[in-house]
């Protein structure tokens, strides 16, 4: 599972680092009918390399603090993809 915080309707999308113990991603959609979770599932699904689908919400589909899971991915993999994004080892 993955800890998330959106930032909708930001002027740079992409993945800006991990605060309180999510990873912070800022999409460029509106939180509105669903946009900014499908922006999120395409964003994430391109750094982490594997399609969208295959990233599902578990919790938090209405709000900014999102639950994730990754099919394809063991937990391990996902961190290390991530800290490759994020160019340090603190993700």
């Amino acid at each position: 599972m993955l800890r998330v915080r959106v930032q909708p309707r930001a002027s740079r999308p992409g993945v800006a680092g991990a605060r309180a113990g999510a990873l912070l991603v800022r999409v460029s959609a509106p939180p509105l009918e669903g946009a900014a979770n499908e922006a999120l599932l395409r964003l994430l699904g391109r750094e982490l390399g594997v399609a969208p689908s295959a990233i599902r919400i578990l919790r938090g589909a209405a709000g900014r603090e999102k639950v994730l899971s990754v099919r394809g991915l063991t937990p391990e993999a996902v961190r290390a993809r991530l800290c490759s994004v994020l160019g340090d080892a603190r993700a």
